[in-house]
């Protein structure tokens, strides 16, 4: 389960911005992830209660915002919602490589005080 060793380096990330601001506890955490990631929403939730205890974080909230995958096509020059893994564009049914937005695993915001 890689999701636990990723919510680690988030918290981490998440303490050391409270430290910097001067604030004593870690109220909430926002991730984005990309559903290309290869990161399981339902395990980074799991992995957060587990890793917050007994930290700055501990009784934190996780807000997991998804990012959908985007394509580009070369041929319409647009960016598209891929549905599924073909990545079919919805204008001249070419097929696209040219992955966009959908792998993102980041700190998005850190709620503290």
């Amino acid at each position: 389960m890689h999701e636990l060793s990723l919510i680690q380096d988030a918290l981490r990330v998440a303490t050391e911005s409270a430290r910097r601001a001067g604030a004593d506890r870690v109220l909430g955490l926002r991730l984005r992830v990309g559903m290309m990631s290869g990161v399981v929403p339902e395990a980074l939730q799991f992995a957060f209660e587990l890793v917050c205890r007994g930290t700055l974080a501990e009784g934190a909230t996780l807000e997991i915002e998804s990012v959908p995958m985007v394509c580009w096509c070369g041929t319409c020059e647009a960016e598209f919602v891929c549905e599924d893994y073909l990545n079919e564009c919805p204008r001249c049914h070419g097929l696209s490589g040219d992955l966009r937005r959908g792998r993102e695993l980041e700190v998005a915001s850190v709620k503290v005080a």
